[in-house]
């Protein structure tokens, strides 16, 4: 009897064990496929970003240095200046903040007047489409219940409060030369640009950052965007980032914004949200929104700017804190200090800081990159703006 029962047990033992290790196999087969079907999605991605290189850059010659213009602002009891902070500075002490949404913006500029020129529509559209067509198509209304209204912002249109008093025009191709400050593992130094390129209804927006020498530099990124200038500002269909670290293979991150919506660099789609742009094309559709709509620049408002990353779609809001003095080389500006609401954090997409020149079209003087709270890189403006 007693055997029969130790018998049983043993056999109940391994039954278990057998069980168990099943189990085990299971979930790892599960684990690995999961694994496996995400590397492949990426390896897809990859592959399809590898088919579609990135597109020629646009070539400019920069001759002389910009004028400064004399901006329309809000009235000057409402613009208390304070002196340039070396990072953030504290949020406004508005309790009820005027929030601006992108969306609402762009609908009081709104026209069904597409951007002349243009050469080439972007791939989403139909090949075989008339080029005004295609263009019209891509300057479409983001949304069918935004409502048109008198004024437009073409190549060659016009818009309110640009600063003149007479149409808005979009600016030369125009080049802005930085000098770079921060910390990656320690003190880092470099330099960056940003540069804005347009042929006819067609723009490329750079921001290339080097850290160490300009010859050989320790490390590279750099974020382009590439779409049309429409009634609306600008329109991306296109965002390339590129990384060059030492010992590495680069890293290259594409996103495609088309008439579905978005496509991540990992092959994964997202909604588009009205008046969508990238992380490069934010700092001229800033320049485009702040020189057309001068309620924008009241300390204390917020303005509401949707972003498509390289890892998500959402919209960023940023605080209004209103115009600071920044010492440049070439002088004391007044700008106005522009500061994302979201903190940077580890492993999370970047956050940016903007001082704007309202002389200068709103053009960025310094702008503060964070990749989480130990990582930043600090750009402070060299010299001014190039065309």
């Amino acid at each position: 009897m007693t055997d029969s029962v130790f018998q049983r047990g043993r056999a109940l033992l391994r039954t278990r064990r057998v069980a168990a290790l099943v189990s085990l196999v299971a979930a790892v087969v599960v684990v690995h496929g999961c694994v496996v079907g995400r590397l492949a999605g990426y390896a897809t991605a990859l592959q399809q970003a590898q088919a579609e290189p990135a597109p020629t850059r646009m070539q400019a010659l920069y001759v002389r240095s910009m004028e400064p213009l004399t901006p329309v602002l809000p009235a000057a009891a409402e613009l208390a200046l304070a002196p340039s902070k070396a990072v953030a500075s504290t949020a406004p002490a508005a309790s009820s903040p005027a929030k601006f949404s992108h969306a609402d913006v762009v609908a009081e500029t709104q026209t069904d007047v597409p951007a002349d020129g243009g050469d080439g529509p972007p791939a989403f559209l139909d090949p075989n489409m008339p080029p005004d067509e295609a263009a019209s198509q891509a300057s479409a209304p983001a949304s069918a219940s935004t409502s048109a209204s008198a004024s437009s912002s073409t190549a060659g249109g016009s818009s309110p409060g640009t600063g003149t008093g007479g149409p808005y025009q979009w600016p030369e191709s125009t080049r802005v030369s930085f000098e770079l400050t921060g910390n990656y593992r320690g003190p880092v130094s470099g330099s960056a640009q940003v540069e804005w390129v347009h042929d006819g209804g067609r723009y490329q927006v750079h921001l290339d950052v080097r850290v160490g020498l300009s010859v050989a530099p320790f490390m590279s990124r750099t974020m382009s965007s590439e779409g049309l200038i429409t009634a609306q500002g600008l329109k991306p269909y296109r965002y390339d980032q590129l990384t060059k670290l030492p010992f590495r293979e680069p890293s290259r991150s594409t996103l495609f914004i088309d008439a579905d919506g978005v496509r991540l660099s990992n092959g994964t789609r997202r909604d588009a949200l009205p008046g969508l742009q990238d992380t490069a094309s934010q700092f001229v559709q800033l320049s485009w929104l702040l020189s057309t709509q001068a309620a924008l620049s009241s300390p204390g408002g917020i303005i509401e700017v949707p972003l498509a990353m390289p890892r998500s779609v959402e919209s960023f809001s940023y605080d209004v804190l209103g115009l600071e003095k920044l010492a440049t080389p070439f002088g004391e500006l007044e700008v106005l200090h522009v500061k994302p609401r979201r903190e940077a954090v580890a492993g999370g997409d970047m956050t940016i800081e903007m001082w704007l020149a309202p002389q200068y079209r709103y053009l960025p003087m310094r702008v503060v990159i964070r990749q989480d709270a130990e990582t930043f890189v600090d750009l402070m403006i060299t010299k001014p703006p190039e065309v």
